[in-house]
């Protein structure tokens, strides 16, 4: 047990106050509930056992300061049996305490908010103005830090409340702002919750403000001169003042309802553009509260409902290098495996070379890796003070074909884009794939069997071939052949902007492929088309302008495009938009889950009938479409007065037009 609490104890210094996690959040909650239950089994508690604490001691360097109520950690639950369990006890400690006391305290009713990852705070407010700013610490003693916390544009520094207040929120910094950080500046930061919790920790707050943080606030611990009687109350008040909330809050009168409203918010997690590692759930009355009252740590009103871990430490075994259809070299790493958010990993990626030094990986090198739903997993960084038993050497040849390596900008490239087989396996791929070409039966392994067994060597060569060739391949039966030909067949007459997104140009998305097709018209009026003319079409700028007019200037892309065209590849334009429909000329930016279709489905319906479908909400946005869960696009669209509409009023407003 000492063992144990050592070991906690050093892992929470670590985290809370030095912002230099040791091992991932999971598994420290897994030693936890070990020792937990080692203290329940024998019913001896250490004096500096972590489950008497919350958080951290405060850091020598900063003022300590107390809080006026104390900051509550919350407990835990991971599965819906233990949450209904959670609510079956709050229903019993409910009816115990009417019946002792003769009381009538409401039917529960619950309220579902974020559980944000990043630094928990508390500020002051007294006549008005924000007077302390302090870091949870240990709960009851925290470390000053309101110079740091004033550098956050979001928290107004006066408020019409004139009372004295304390409310507790998260700082956090937006992952759109991490991308930026690490991508303009010296210092590279490891993740969003690292970066936010070592601003606010940092004795100059120059560097808090450079790290442009945000914040949520949702509980008021203490106040004068108002009464607040339950959670939705408590929030609006909050609104009224300017502060900011949550953009998550929702009631429920049931358990079993709170369950669907945490898996909605799961499915929603991925478009959020902050962190959360899972759900706050609270009882919203004050005075059921008061009555349930609180265990040493934990508060009985409320309970965190945790998603699957996203985060854990891994060994790197191995690291190979792939080549794709430009000729990059991607590193993959070989992992010890591990269980991640309900999968087994074994590999990430670690995107570039420049990404390998910068995250200090090498082989036997211990790393934090990182695994969002569905999303490749990454590697974030290896553990501090970690030493690898050698580092990851930096290829001098192509591993596939053995020509030159260069290395341009942050990523290495074979030279050898003529003859060297993945390239040209990922560039048929790649032109056969549903939105470019859209050739049926066709996928990733057809290409590579193209390649290394009837030795294609560019895409028009797939036009070259007959049922004889592809029935000669493993795996092709006549059927089979009988539809790859109908769907090649059919390809040649696929849309413009299919057909430009499929050639592969340098930088050219579906989305440009089709701006473009729409602006030019036709195929030869985009290969001759000037940088001027380029630039003029919406989101083309310089560097993209460039990628397309150098691409058509190469020999080698002009013969193959001649090549296609003899083939009877005819790009058909594109699908006229409809000017008479309400959404002409109108930019759209659409957010959340959508009931009725998908993202993208929305998108393109939008472009049909003449609108634009853009990316981020701006001042020339004209509206918002906003679904279940929307987050930060939302919020710019407020600030900025953009219109926003929901789902039904969307569809209401094109009916005549669909």
């Amino acid at each position: 047990m000492k063992e144990l609490v050592e070991k906690l104890n050093e892992y929470a210094r670590a985290y809370y106050a030095f912002d230099a996690p040791k091992v991932s959040d999971a598994e420290y909650d897994a030693l936890f509930d070990e020792l937990l239950a080692l203290e329940a089994e024998t019913g001896v508690t250490l004096p500096d056992s972590p489950t008497q604490r919350v958080g951290s001691e405060p850091l020598a360097a900063f003022e300590q300061q107390t809080h006026q109520a104390r900051l509550w950690s919350m407990d835990k639950v991971r599965t819906r049996a233990q949450l209904v369990e959670w609510g079956a006890r709050v229903e019993r400690l409910r009816a115990e305490y009417n019946a002792a006391n003769n009381a009538v305290l409401p039917p529960v009713r619950y309220a579902l908010e974020y559980k944000f990852d990043g630094l928990t705070v508390n500020l002051t407010y007294e006549n008005g103005r924000l007077v302390r700013g302090a870091t949870r610490g240990n709960g009851v003693v925290g470390e000053a830090i309101l110079p740091q916390i004033k550098t956050i544009r979001s928290l107004p520094l006066t408020i019409p409340f004139q009372g004295k207040m304390e409310v507790q929120g998260e700082c956090y910094m937006r992952l759109s702002v991490l991308e930026t950080l690490n991508r303009t500046g010296e210092e590279q930061l490891k993740n969003a919750r690292n970066a936010a919790a070592g601003a606010l920790r940092n004795l100059d707050p120059r560097v808090t403000a450079r790290r442009r943080l945000d914040c949520y606030l949702y509980n008021v611990g203490y106040i004068e001169g108002k009464t607040l009687s339950e959670q939705t109350e408590m929030i609006a008040f909050l609104k009224e003042n300017g502060l900011p909330t949550s953009p998550f809050l929702k009631t429920f009168d049931s358990i079993d309802a709170v369950y669907a409203g945490i898996e909605e918010a799961e499915k929603a997690r991925e478009s959020l553009d902050f962190l959360i590692d899972g759900m706050v759930i609270k009882v919203r009355d004050f005075a059921t509260r008061l009555a349930l009252g609180a265990t040493d740590r934990f508060p009985r009103w409320a309970i965190a409902f945790k998603f699957a871990a996203e985060e854990t430490t891994t060994t790197v075994r191995d690291v190979t290098w792939e080549v794709g259809r430009t000729g990059k070299l991607t590193p993959r790493a070989h992992l010890e495996p591990v269980e991640l958010a309900g999968a087994t990993i074994s590999h990430a990626t670690l995107n570039n070379w420049d990404d390998i030094e910068r995250k200090h990986v090498g082989i036997g090198s211990r790393v934090f890796l990182r695994r969002s739903n569905d999303v490749i997993p990454e590697i974030l960084c290896a553990v501090e003070g970690d030493v690898p038993e050698r580092p990851v050497e930096k290829p001098v040849h192509c591993p596939a074909c053995g020509a030159h390596v260069e290395h341009r900008g942050v990523h290495l490239y074979c030279t050898n884009s003529l003859s060297c087989p993945p390239q040209i396996a990922a560039r048929l791929a790649h032109y056969a794939s549903r939105e470019a070409m859209d050739i049926e039966t066709f996928s990733e392994k057809t290409a590579a069997q193209l390649v290394e067994q009837l030795g294609l060597a560019s895409i028009p060569d797939l036009y070259d071939l007959g049922p004889q060739e592809f029935l000669s391949l493993p795996g092709f039966k006549e059927k089979k052949v009988k539809n790859l030909m109908n769907a090649l067949e059919a390809s040649k007459h696929r849309t413009l902007g299919a057909f430009l997104f499929a050639i592969g140009i340098p930088n050219v998305g579906i989305k440009t492929a089709r701006d473009l097709a729409r602006r030019f018209g036709t195929l030869e009026a985009v290969r001759h088309a000037s940088r001027e003319a380029l630039v003029a079409v919406d989101d083309v700028g310089d560097i993209v302008a460039e990628s397309i007019a150098e691409f058509f200037k190469d020999p080698s892309i002009a013969a193959q495009i001649d090549r296609l065209l003899a083939h009877g590849v005819s790009p058909a334009p594109e699908a006229e938009q409809q000017s008479g429909s309400p959404l002409a000329g109108k930019t759209i930016v659409v957010t959340g889950t959508m009931e009725r279709m998908g993202r993208k489905e929305i998108e393109a319906l939008i472009e049909r009938l003449g609108g634009k479908a853009a990316a981020s909400v701006s001042k020339k946005t004209d509206y918002v479409l906003a679904g279940e869960s929307a987050g930060s696009k939302l919020e710019k669209a407020h600030s900025l007065g953009v219109p926003v509409m929901r789902e039904t009023e969307f569809f209401e407003w094109i009916g005549e037009a669909e």
